[in-house]
């Protein structure tokens, strides 16, 4: 056969050959083991190069099908494991540099021409190449073919961004990585610089633009994963730093920048490498490499990275200027640096975004890499850095873009790198960035914020302040169409004056208070009179001047007398100067003028009225110099029988005119006289004579004004949305702003309203609450107010239910829609509804109230009262006169609902509490119409027996047993659920049906305890519910061949669960009547209740028979049944015929849940009741299996829930109680054999084979199996096998834990179990593990978690767990710790030095993680105290621990740069405090050796150390110690 195709060569060297033939024969000359022909891989390779070759040379004709059949041909041997094989191997395989040719002629060809023919395959052989080191040689060989490579790979990816396939980016990443070891290579730099400036610089930004602008990341293209495209962007990055910006290229950039003539001789070949910025700059900006719109921005993006990357290569010590110089030329590429002014006017917002965005980035820049120094500037180098800032400045201001954000953080930047540069320009900074700009992006109101607070901080520390109010005020009075401006003080600017001025110093306040009345008296009020345009400034003042005196700091007792004046006198000014003509000026009859013109007028003396007496009202009661000053309009005391004004020298008739005046609209100034009645309110309350009926009287009128000033508006309503701000209120935010005023104040207001105005504000705050989940808004973002968020927070606010009147306005409101809904689906009529449920319909809660009272226990004729209220909701369940609802209504109730359960119905009052008892017994009574879908039923239903539950556990609970029995209840629930039941169209396994049952269950477990808390008859009503039961349960048939609604598998379950509470209910009773010899009635009562539920039960298993498994409800149920069962059976002496009529079910559930055990784990309320069954289980052991052991089923069971991959660990955790009880029982149940194989289970688990199997679910199975032995009581023959079993699972946890941290990242799910389990063997383990060498395995466990490879929230949980074995070795094992200290400290010093990595500051970022810090920092702090106390075994190594701190300490100053040495002072603190708990063990020798011994470092933080320990910790043990004594 050899000889056969021995000439395989030939025909494929044949002219007479087919390439059809050619092609078969290679590719099984390739594959076949029989062909023998002499280097056949590499005479085949070099058959299919050459024929490419030749081809593409135009020395063969061959057709485009053969050509892509060769390059397929060509791409299956690079990537055929035979070829990898034999290169392994050391067979040498030559490719040619013809081929590498022809794959970059290919690539060119692509990225000119868009041909999609064949670049797969191609791409797919080059990949193959590159991949293969052994076959990458010849690109590293010769670098012109990676470097055009690479080139051409980038042009394809730019030039073609839509036909680009996801091979090419794998492909790009490997050339990028190649290249970039070739580049580090490189000895000539000259060289690397000219192939990177000449062929890399320009495809390598534009790709670098396009993976930046998500060009191949966005919806619907998924080409590009986002790891690769970051992966690729730093290997650009990369690849620009080491050609353009090497070492050896400084001496050129100096020359160039700084010009300097360099005579080094020892630049060699860099001699003729001249001006390397000019050369990038010029390769920047050259034209026609891409199209003109993509070069602006390519251009803008490259600019900053090529600053960032000078910077990052050249800063150090004195090359300070030497990157500034690189800043002009870089600045010099963006078109905002051309001076001529057509060319800025042309270019569009967007365009000023880009050029901005980069110029943001250049200077944060020069800012993080303290580029510029003022003084070095200004002495050095002639303020040649100032110069270039200023012009960018006012480049900036001669051409703002206020809708730009980056334009107001480059002003920022400037702002923050020198003040002055800014400063010249200061009245136009505050003109086009604050006073005359329009914001309305969110975005960019942030960064004017940002921009504004850096502001007034920098004018803060320069003690400037009241000048820098001198420019704002010059900007607002100067000449301008005030009409066009937004609102000086919006939401941004107002924060950041509300941040500043607490901070400023009384004089400074003053000196601005003074600028701006000043500046009101003198330019603004002489011209007031008709003047639009100053009426519009007089209002801009005026929230500027009620910014300045709210939000300054109050004075005090303590407050110099001089400012105390001085502030006195400032407020008879403005009072008596300001807004005393204001006011006459409004009062001053104006036929002439405009209404607009009276409206400012008087928002603005309203505004300034109010803001007076505010202010004027908290210093005088923070301040009592102040109030003891004389004043000629304020200050002066009231008579003892007089009431407090609106404002002092302001006559009644006066403040008539002026409340007609804002009446007529709704404005600022209606709002700020709401304001002035309700600080008068205040200070009524502040007063002693408050009791007095005139004072009482003034309040109510002054609660009513409030509420009646907007009371039209709100009727209205509003969609608007108001920012907070005082100045911002307009006709359109007034409703927000007086709903806003009203709620914030509403303890005060509620007291003193009548019950009119109560009901008002319950219907405005019900119909103002939002309708839908998308009209309360996005919960990250920070939206301005509005009604329904006001409405929303009241509601939710804890301070509702304190205000009795209000919030019971509010719940009888609730009601009341209710009912009418109700009254609205009424089949018989309005009237006959009303007179069935006449408590429904009433004002207030005296019906209900009332029938408490008049009901006796027992009526005259033998028929109770109390019953007429049930029998009517009986009679509404039954649908005798019943109620439908269509599925608007059923909505709009659940709307109704949802507000009901925001107001905390736990502490209503008993009538309250009754009427919303028997409402949502009444709407759960009703009939849904076919149009409300079963989804929303079923929430309907769970939503009002959920609140029933929720009231039932109200401290009023009881008061519903005064109309009704609790059997009454038990029927009427489950009346009207047998009947709705059977409409429901939903599976017995749907999610929302089992949690309604759930819900349902809930509630008639609750009163059934009250029933037995109380004493309330309970056989009785146990037998009455018993036989409502079991007429349920027997109830015939209403037609041959159909059956009652009871009787539908849902009913079924529903009558399951009544059973199964009730049984529930009984056990307990039965026990306490046995305990007290009582009769025999519960026990007749849970007897007759166990026969219902078993056979309840039997048809629901058998229909669960034929299905896949146990529907909750049953596993649940039989659980009980079972419980109630052994209960019943040990009540007779061990007897079992009230057991046995069930064994069969228990024992056929029981095999059911063995076998359905590992796919309930995905329920975790099944796997609960399916746990707690199998516990239950082996209470009966006359049920247990003779040909099996139940010991080793349930525990083979159990291990495959816990090693089943898909189950959650959060499912595992809250099982785990119940398995501790189940496994309690297994043990008291089982031989020693059982738990020896049980051992035997568990170690194998614990095999380090299964890690390296990559079983690690195998592994916690068996961690959680320990667990949950540890945790139950054993003892005997089974203690002493467990703990000779013990060294083996430490052994085994050892190196299970050595392997998972082998892996990153590291695997904490494992980790954290193993080592809880460690922990509690060493401790349970204390007298029991005697050999010292099983405890010392503990440290290996610890030495290999890695604690500095964890993510913040694993270090969190992986500390404590750490701590926690080490403190039970301290604690439980002495013996240990006399030979093995050592080994502690190792451990023990790795966790410190955890803590100083992780607690150092970061200088970005928040400081989020810092909590979790701490809490490590105090368990370390808490060792230490630990150790301290054992002084005697300590005491010798004390300076070993202490120089170990202190080398730490001064490593991480050595290792982290400077901005991120210091420790967050808690955890400095916290340290500090326990190493000073050793340092007590040491005595002055250590002292001695430690300064002697310590590196030069070392010994500064020692130095530092040791005196702050005498200087506070001991100067202060020794006082106490003296005190002591």
């Amino acid at each position: 056969m050899a000889a056969v195709y021995s000439g395989i060569s030939l025909k494929l060297k044949s002219k007479t050959t087919s390439w059809e033939d050619k092609l078969k024969l290679a590719r099984f000359a390739w594959i076949s083991h029989q062909c023998v022909l002499p280097n056949k891989e590499q005479v085949l390779l070099d058959w299919a190069r050459q024929s490419l070759v030749a081809f593409y040379k135009k020395k063969l004709e061959l057709t485009e099908d053969i050509v892509e059949r060769l390059w397929i041909y060509m791409d299956n041997i690079l990537h055929s494991r035979k070829l990898q094989n034999l290169l392994k191997n050391g067979k040498t395989i030559n490719l040619q540099i013809s081929l590498l040719k022809i794959i970059n002629e290919r690539m060119a060809e692509f990225a000119l021409l868009g041909s999609q023919r064949s670049i797969c395959v191609v791409l797919s052989c080059c990949q193959g190449i590159l991949s293969t080191p052994a076959l990458a040689v010849i690109y590293t060989a010769r670098q012109e073919l990676t470097v055009d490579l690479l080139s051409q790979l980038c042009w394809l990816a730019c030039r073609q961004p839509g036909a680009v396939v996801p091979q090419l980016f794998e492909v790009l990443h490997l050339t990028l990585g190649l290249y970039l070891s070739i580049q580090r290579q490189q000895v000539n730099p000259r060289r690397t610089f000219g192939e990177v400036t000449t062929h890399l610089l320009q495809p390598c930004l534009v790709l670098r633009h396009l993976l930046l602008a998500g060009t191949w990341t966005q919806a619907g293209q998924g080409l590009l994963r986002p790891a690769l495209g970051r992966d690729i962007r730093s290997q650009i990055e990369a690849v620009l730093r080491g050609g353009a910006f090497q070492a050896e290229l400084l001496p050129s950039y100096k020359e160039e920048l700084l010009e300097q003539q360099q005579g080094d001789t020892k630049m060699g070949a860099m001699k003729n490498l001249l001006a390397p910025l000019g050369t990038v700059t010029a390769r920047l900006v050259d034209a026609g490499y891409c199209e003109p719109s993509l070069q602006a921005a390519v251009v803008a993006n490259s600019v900053a990275l090529l600053y960032k990357l000078f910077v990052d290569s050249y800063l150090k010590e004195g090359n300070q200027l030497l990157c500034f110089k690189v800043l002009p030329p870089l600045f010099g590429c963006l078109r905002i640096s051309h001076r001529r002014e057509e060319q800025l006017q042309a270019l569009s917002a967007s365009d000023w975004t880009v050029e901005l965005l980069a110029l943001e980035q250049l200077l944060n820049s020069v800012a993080s890499s303290t580029i510029y120094n003022i003084a070095t500037d200004r002495i050095r180098h002639g303020e040649t850095q100032f110069r270039f800032y200023r012009r960018l400045a006012e480049t900036l201001l001669n051409h703002p873009q206020a809708p730009v954000p980056a334009w107001f953080r480059c002003l920022k930047a400037l702002l923050s790198l020198n003040h002055l540069i800014l400063e010249p320009d200061l009245d136009d900074l505050l003109a086009s960035a604050w006073i005359d700009a329009e914001v309305a992006e969110s975005r960019t109101q942030k960064a004017q914020e940002a921009l504004i607070g850096t502001l007034f901080q920098t004018f803060a520390k320069l003690r400037q302040v009241p000048r820098l109010f001198g420019e704002v005020l010059g900007v607002i009075c100067r000449p301008a169409a005030e009409a066009l401006r937004l609102p000086v003080l919006s939401a941004g600017p107002a924060a950041v004056l509300r941040e500043c001025l607490p901070d400023l110093p009384p004089s400074q306040v003053l000196d601005a208070w003074a600028l701006i009345l000043e500046s009101f008296q003198s330019l603004v009020l002489p011209d007031l009179q008709g003047d639009m345009d100053m009426a519009l400034k007089s209002l801009s003042l005026s929230s500027l001047l009620h910014c300045v005196m709210v939000h300054a700091r109050s004075l005090d007792g303590d407050s110099p007398l001089p400012v105390v004046r001085r502030t006195r006198r400032t407020m008879d000014e403005t009072l008596r100067g300001l807004v005393k003509p204001l006011l006459d000026l409004l009062c001053k009859p104006q036929p002439s003028v405009p209404e607009p013109w009276q409206q400012r007028v008087g928002d603005s003396a309203l505004l300034l009225a109010h803001t007076w007496a505010q202010v004027d009202t908290v210093l005088g009661l923070s301040c009592d110099p102040y109030r003891s000053e004389p004043g000629a309009l304020a200050g002066t005391a009231p008579e003892p029988s007089s009431l407090p004004p609106l404002l002092p020298g302001v006559e009644a008739r006066q403040w008539k005119e002026i409340e007609e005046f804002a009446a007529q609209s709704n404005s600022l100034g209606r709002y700020c006289l709401e304001q002035l009645h309700l600080q008068r309110m205040k200070n009524t309350l502040l007063q002693a004579s408050v009791q007095s009926e005139e004072a009482l009287l003034a309040l109510r009128r002054d609660a009513a004004y409030i509420l009646g000033s907007g009371r039209a508006s709100l009727t209205r309503g509003t969609t608007a949305s108001w920012d907070g701000q005082v100045g911002t209120v307009s006709a359109l935010t007034y409703p927000v702003a007086h709903w806003h005023l009203v709620m914030s104040n509403l303890t005060i207001l509620a007291s003193y309203l009548c019950p009119d105005d109560l009901r008002y504000l319950a219907d405005i705050l019900l119909r103002t609450l939002p309708t839908s989940k998308a009209q309360e808004g996005p919960a990250e973002e920070e939206p301005d107010i509005t009604l329904e968020e006001i409405s929303k927070a009241v509601l939710h606010s804890p301070l509702l239910p304190e205000m009795q009147s209000l919030h019971s306005a509010l719940l009888l409101r609730v009601t009341a829609s209710c009912a009418g809904i109700l009254c609205a689906g009424a089949q018989g009529g309005p009237a006959l509804l009303r007179q069935q449920l006449p408590w429904l319909f009433e004002g207030d809660y005296a019906v209900v109230a009332h029938g408490e009272s008049r009901f006796p226990k027992v009526g005259s004729e033998g028929v109770e009262p109390r019953g007429e209220i049930a029998q009517n909701l009986l009679s509404l369940a039954r649908g005798d006169s019943p109620v439908q609802l269509e599925g608007e209504q059923l909505e709009s109730i659940l709307r109704l609902l949802e507000v009901l359960s925001a107001l905390q119905l736990d502490s209503l009052p008993p009538p309250c509490h009754v009427h919303c008892v028997l409402l949502l017994l009444s709407l759960a009574g009703t009939v849904l119409d076919s149009s409300c879908s079963p989804s929303l039923t079923l929430r309907f239903l769970m939503t009002c027996y959920r609140l029933l539950g929720y009231l039932q556990r109200g401290k009023s609970a009881q008061s519903v047993l005064r109309v009704m029995y609790v059997s009454d209840i038990f029927e009427i629930t489950l009346t009207s659920l047998f009947k709705a039941s059977r409409r429901f169209l939903v599976d017995m396994d749907d999610p929302s049906w089992l949690e309604f049952l759930q819900v349902v269950g809930t509630f008639l477990e609750q009163p059934l305890q009250v029933l037995l808390q109380r004493k309330l008859s309970p056989e009785l009503n146990f037998g009455k519910i018993l036989a409502f039961l079991s007429s349920s349960q027997l109830r015939p048939q209403a037609a041959p061949g159909t059956r009652s609604e009871d009787q539908t598998p849902l009913g079924q379950q529903l009558l399951l669960v009544s059973l199964t509470k009730l049984c529930q209910a009984l056990g307990p009773l039965v026990k306490e009547q046995e305990q007290h010899e009582a009769l025999e009635a519960p026990r007749e009562l849970l007897q007759a209740a166990v026969v219902q539920a078993g056979a309840v039960l039997q048809l629901c298993t058998a229909r669960g028979a034929r299905g896949r498994r146990l529907p909750p409800p049953v596993l649940s149920s039989v659980a009980s049944l079972l419980e109630a069962d052994v209960a019943l059976c040990s009540g007779h002496g061990g007897t079992d015929h009230v057991l046995l009529p069930h064994a069969a079910l228990y024992q056929a559930v029981y095999s059911q849940i063995l076998s359905e055990l590992p796919d309930l784990a995905g329920d975790t309320p099944s796997l609960q009741a399916a746990v707690q069954f199998l516990t239950l289980f082996f209470l009966a052991p006359e049920l247990h299996p003779q040909k099996e052991s139940v010991f080793t089923s349930v525990f083979q069971s159990v291990r495959k829930v816990l090693a089943d991959p898909a189950i959650p660990v959060q499912v595992v955790e809250e099982i785990e109680p119940h398995l501790g009880a189940l496994f309690t029982q297994m043990l008291e149940v089982g031989t020693t054999e059982d738990f020896r194989m049980a051992l035997q289970s568990i170690l194998q688990g614990l095999d380090v084979s299964n890690t390296w199997r990559a079983d690690l679910q195998a592994v916690l199975s068996a961690v959680t199996l320990v667990k949950l032995l540890l945790n139950c009581p054993f003892g005997g023959e089974k203690a002493s096998l467990f703990w000779r079993a013990c060294p083996q699972m430490v052994m085994a946890l050892m190196l299970q834990t050595r392997e998972a941290c082998r892996e990153q990242p590291v695997a904490p799910a494992l980790v954290g179990p193993v080592l809880d389990v460690l922990a509690a063997l060493l401790r349970q383990g204390e007298g029991a593990i005697g050999n010292p060498h099983h405890v010392g395995l503990a440290f290996g466990v610890l030495l290999a978690v890695p604690l500095d490879a964890l993510r913040p929230p694993e270090y969190g949980r992986i500390f404590p767990r750490v701590h926690n074995v080490l403190f039970s070795i301290l604690q439980c094992h002495p013996k240990v710790m006399q030979k093995a200290i050592p080994s502690f400290l190792n451990c023990f010093h790795r966790l410190v030095c955890s803590v100083i990595r992780e607690g150092r500051q970061k200088d970005k970022g928040s400081a989020e993680d810092l909590p979790v810090v701490l809490e490590c920092a105090r368990l370390v702090e808490r060792m230490y105290s630990h150790m301290a106390l054992r002084a005697e075994e300590f005491r010798v190594f004390s300076p070993f621990m202490v120089a170990q701190y202190v080398m730490e300490a001064q490593k991480r100053s050595e290792c982290v740069p400077l901005s991120q040495v210091t420790l967050y002072p808690a955890v400095k603190g916290l340290l500090q405090e326990g190493i000073y708990l050793i340092l007590d063990l040491c005595i002055e020798p250590d002292i001695q050796f430690l300064r002697a011994s310590l590196q030069p470092g070392v010994r500064d933080v020692f130095k530092e150390l040791h005196s702050d320990y005498m200087k506070y910790h001991k100067a202060k043990h020794e006082g106490e110690r003296r005190y002591t004594v």
